[in-house]
């Protein structure tokens, strides 16, 4: 199957991982909280649990309502311990055998992992497991995690797991269910999101405990936020309560500033701030920078609505839904012949005529990648009788891939890193084009500048400055250099 940036243009997140700790139907509370994370991951999932004796496994390709909808499937998973994956695939082909949390046995017993992110010396570092006589069963970089823990020569699976990642670079989050304990790691710099919460326990029992990726994975299950996973942190979840390492020493937290404009559900709240709140704060600064005369806003939905309400408010240019998304659309639609994939954004978009019929148009949306279907919707706004059409776009430029997790194509596919602001208009079909700026974006986040936040966030995507360096790409004489972080 073709990566997913190929249908609709957009980058796609890496994946969604879930974990929980002493829960009764603990796989049943796992496949919810999947459910509220399907957003960052659409092509497979699956669930490992323990019931104290055993592990018990369940994968599947598709949606999570379609893999655990059935309660046969969900009776095959007892324990009172489980996690789980959403994946989205960045590295490795869709196979079953890719799909995660990966299980194996070790002399210290059972270990499943759920990895989201992506490691940028895994094929380095697989050459080298290989030579060692490592047999791989996956094409996925996770796998390197789980020859690292068994070829280590410490005792515990902790200090085996901090032996392992001493040696990955990347951005990562991971949570992992051994006999004894459920474990969450969060890389150094932070990039990938991981959070922390907690269920009371009955009758004044011991609590539940609950690691995620989005805090919209806590609601769902009726935990409480207790707090974000630090950078560089391993938090080691017992019988005992919640333990907390910090094995790899003080860095400066370079958080995906990507989950902010467009990754994360809105109803999350990510390093203690709102992402709705935060995306209406995008469109603010977007309207105070690149303002046109216009008659209404129309967001792209659906990520660009929470930006276009905070344009048409600090615009005073009525907001209106002029462009209606279709939620059922299945990802497996067979598109046969050209003429009927270039029609392939209407299954997705409808225009809603009335609402743009001889109107000054201003679209906004989160991001630009390749254009094609910013190209498309704009023919469809102006095929409805749209006089003019505007499009601002509450991120910067996308001028650089990303090697974090992130699903996008390469650089030269890239529109911002081909074309200027002018040649990037023409080609989408707009009468201007937009994006908000660097210090837009940080103030917006709360920070005065992009200055006044060096080093707050992973920007690659807008400046290359990867903080994290580039070791299999640079390998293979990749177009990106690494560049240091400030």
């Amino acid at each position: 199957m073709a990566p997913q940036w190929q249908h609709d243009d957009k980058p796609h997140e890496e994946c969604g991982v879930f974990g929980v700790w002493n829960v009764k139907d603990a796989s049943a509370l796992t496949a919810l909280g999947l459910h509220a994370l399907q957003h960052r991951g659409q092509e497979a999932t699956g669930i490992v649990s323990y019931d104290g004796e055993r592990f018990h496994t369940h994968k599947g390709l598709g949606l999570v309502g379609d893999v655990f909808g059935d309660a046969r499937v969900m009776a095959t998973l007892p324990g009172h311990r489980a996690v789980g994956h959403n994946r989205y695939a960045t590295t490795g082909a869709t196979l079953i055998r890719n799909v995660q949390p990966l299980f194996a046995d070790f002399e210290f017993g059972g270990l499943a992992v759920a990895h989201n992110g992506n490691l940028t010396n895994a094929e380095t570092l697989k050459r080298a497991l290989v030579r060692r006589g490592c047999i791989f069963q996956s094409t996925t970089d996770s796998e390197v995690f789980i020859h690292l823990i068994a070829i280590s020569l410490y005792a515990n699976v902790v200090d085996r797991l901090i032996d392992a990642l001493k040696q990955v670079l990347g951005a990562y989050s991971l949570v992992a269910l051994s006999r004894d304990a459920l474990i969450g790691v969060r890389d150094p710099l932070g990039v990938r999101p991981l959070i922390l919460g907690r269920i009371a326990g009955e009758d004044g029992g011991a609590p539940s405990w609950v690691l995620a990726s989005e805090t919209c994975a806590l609601d769902i299950v009726g935990a409480e936020f207790v707090r974000d996973v630090e950078p560089g942190e391993i938090v080691i979840i017992n019988n005992d309560g919640v333990r907390s390492i910090k094995p790899f020493g003080e860095q400066k937290s370079r958080f995906c500033v990507f989950e902010y404009i467009y990754f994360a559900r809105p109803d999350s709240v990510l390093d203690g701030q709102p992402v709705y709140e935060a995306r209406k704060r995008i469109g603010v600064e977007l309207a105070r920078e690149s303002a046109v005369e216009a008659d209404v806003i129309v967001p792209v939905p659906d990520s660009g609505v929470p930006s276009a309400m905070g344009y048409a408010s600090a615009s005073g240019i009525p907001f209106e839904l002029g462009i209606i998304r279709n939620h059922y659309v299945g990802r497996t639609f067979i598109e046969p012949t050209d003429q009927i994939r270039h029609l392939g954004v209407k299954l997705k978009h409808s225009t809603n005529r009335p609402v743009l019929d001889g109107k000054r148009v201003i679209l906004v949306d989160d991001s630009i990648v390749r254009g094609t279907t910013s190209r498309k919707i704009v023919d469809m706004v102006r095929a409805a009788g749209a006089r003019e059409v505007h499009m601002r776009i509450s991120s910067p430029p996308t001028t650089h891939s990303c090697f974090y997790g992130i699903d996008t194509p390469e650089r030269s596919k890239l529109l911002a890193a081909q074309h200027d602001l002018k040649e990037m208009a023409e080609l989408i079909g707009v009468d201007s084009l937009a994006f908000i700026s660097f210090d837009g974006l940080y103030r917006a986040l709360g920070h005065a500048d992009r200055t006044a936040a060096q080093g707050r966030y992973c920007d690659a995507c807008f400046t290359g400055d990867y903080p994290i360096p580039l070791v299999d790409h640079e390998a293979e004489g990749g177009d990106t250099a690494f560049v240091p972080a400030a």
